[in-house]
């Protein structure tokens, strides 16, 4: 028993591309650009706002952006949510290429997300997704 090699758990990099932190939520709100649609909002700021950047050394703008996911239960129920935030989970890694790696983004659902999962599952999740994050970048860049 003891000579076999125990799998490393993935838990800690999987956990960096997220948000976890009630602090860390309430900034992207406060101070992050905001976008929306009918079935999402999503909320982006830069992390590395001016204290200095690596001197906290819990995430480095290498690892890329990292999501947030609000979905209330006007939502739906527990499955329907789970089904929005795994959906929501999949689009984000197709998008977080095209978002600055040291960004914060938060996922709004809004009630009408659910309709979409059911209709069009990951692909229309995509699709706005999409929409949202290339408009966030235009905003962005004009600025």
């Amino acid at each position: 028993m003891d000579d076999r090699p125990r799998p490393a758990a993935p838990r800690g990099r999987l956990k960096r591309g997220r948000l976890s932190r009630s602090a860390e939520f309430e900034r992207v709100y406060r101070q992050g650009r905001s976008v929306g649609n009918r079935f999402l909002v999503l909320y982006a700021f830069p992390r590395s706002g001016g204290s200095g950047g690596a001197s906290a050394g819990e995430v480095s703008s290498d690892d890329g952006p990292r999501l947030g996911l609000s979905v209330s239960r006007k939502v739906g129920g527990a499955v329907d949510r789970n089904r929005v935030k795994r959906l929501l989970r999949e689009a984000f890694a197709g998008e977080a290429e095209r978002l600055p790696a040291d960004h914060d983004v938060v996922v709004v659902a809004r009630p009408e997300a659910r309709d979409l999962a059911e209709r069009e599952g990951l692909d229309g999740m995509q699709r706005e997704l999409g929409e949202l994050v290339g408009r966030a970048l235009g905003e962005g860049s004009g600025a």
